[in-house]
């Protein structure tokens, strides 16, 4: 989705640089993805609105997952229960050796492969990682 990459470019920019405008639009983009439950239908939270989001990749390219919008409001400080289950999905997807498996690829794309599809990948335990409330889930819960 093309609202989460151009999400994820302006909060790039650092809090002290950020325009009005652009604090604006953050705040009404999370508005959105909280609203959806992060991967939901937001006229009807019992469906997933993109199954691929539920799926973990590594690069993403223009694609983006569950994983890439969490690190994201999270990074702008958002802990919201509308979270939840986005979060509890990161949980189920580890591993008694603390490990994520890559779920989306695009190997066989370009020049080498980045790691094995259905194997551990740094990459994901990368990206899980950095959403603290994921991580706290997954080892305590």
């Amino acid at each position: 989705m093309g609202a989460v990459k151009a999400l994820k470019a302006l909060a790039e920019i650092p809090l002290e640089r950020r325009s009005p405008e652009a604090e604006r639009t953050l705040a009404d983009g999370a508005e959105f993805l909280l609203r959806h439950h992060v991967h939901k239908r937001s006229h009807d939270l019992a469906k997933t609105s993109k199954p691929g989001w539920r799926r973990f990749g590594f690069p993403l390219m223009y694609q983006t997952d569950v994983l890439e919008v969490l690190g994201m409001l999270t990074r702008l400080g958002h802990r919201d229960e509308r979270m939840d289950e986005a979060l509890a999905l990161v949980a189920a997807k580890h591993d008694a050796q603390g490990r994520w498996k890559l779920e989306n690829t695009f190997n066989g794309r370009f020049v080498t492969d980045i790691e094995a599809k259905g194997k551990p990948s740094r990459w994901i335990a990368l990206r899980a990682l950095q959403v603290p409330a994921a991580t706290d889930l997954a080892v305590n819960g």
